[in-house]
């Protein structure tokens, strides 16, 4: 296996809570905001009110084959119990909207204060109440676009690009880094 970083070397505990996810068309989406939470070090996703089996399977599968087996996984969950969870923790809620302050006016606050972060993504309109609870109301520029860019460029300032060399001591397969080919390893094969 290649040297890399792994997820306790980063210092810092993330959870993502994902607002708003229709099982019917945000699957994918969904699904990507966990595969980004998890391959840039984040702990666990929660999925706020409502349950879906699919985007559960899709991620532990991920998990299953690349490793990662401290990431959870929760769906049907009550979003404002979560953010009051955290906060009781003193932990830092984070909330990635374009209407923030500028990430890169913020992050070193947010590196220098937070040991503990949960991370709000939402969807479509997000509601007052989530700014009124978060910490830091944190833009990832001021134009709309997607909650997975959003959360893959808030952990890249937070991890200040440590992630970017992440692995996981119980995967079964890693990638070779090529200029012109897929190379997978399977974890005890040549």
């Amino acid at each position: 296996m290649p040297s890399c970083t792994t997820v306790e070397e980063l210092g810092k505990y993330v959870y993502v809570l994902r607002l708003g996810h229709r099982p019917h068309r945000d699957q994918r989406v969904t699904t990507h905001v966990a595969l980004v939470a998890r391959a840039f070090g984040a702990l666990g996703v929660y999925i706020a009110e409502v349950r879906d089996e699919n985007v559960r399977e899709s991620i532990l599968k991920v998990v299953d084959r690349w490793g990662g087996k401290y990431f959870s996984v929760v769906d049907g969950v009550d979003p404002i119990d979560i953010v009051k969870q955290f906060k009781a923790e003193n932990s830092c809620v984070v909330h990635l909207t374009m209407y923030g302050i500028p990430v890169d006016n913020i992050i070193k606050d947010v590196i220098e204060k937070c040991k503990k972060i949960l991370v709000i993504v939402g969807a479509e309109k997000v509601e007052r109440i989530y700014y009124e609870l978060a910490d830091y109301n944190i833009a990832i520029g001021n134009q709309p676009h997607s909650e997975v860019s959003a959360l893959a460029i808030f952990l890249d300032r937070l991890w200040q690009g440590r992630e970017m060399n992440i692995c996981f001591s119980d995967a079964k397969y890693y990638i070779v880094p090529s200029a012109r080919c897929k190379v997978v390893k399977h974890v005890g094969r040549s």
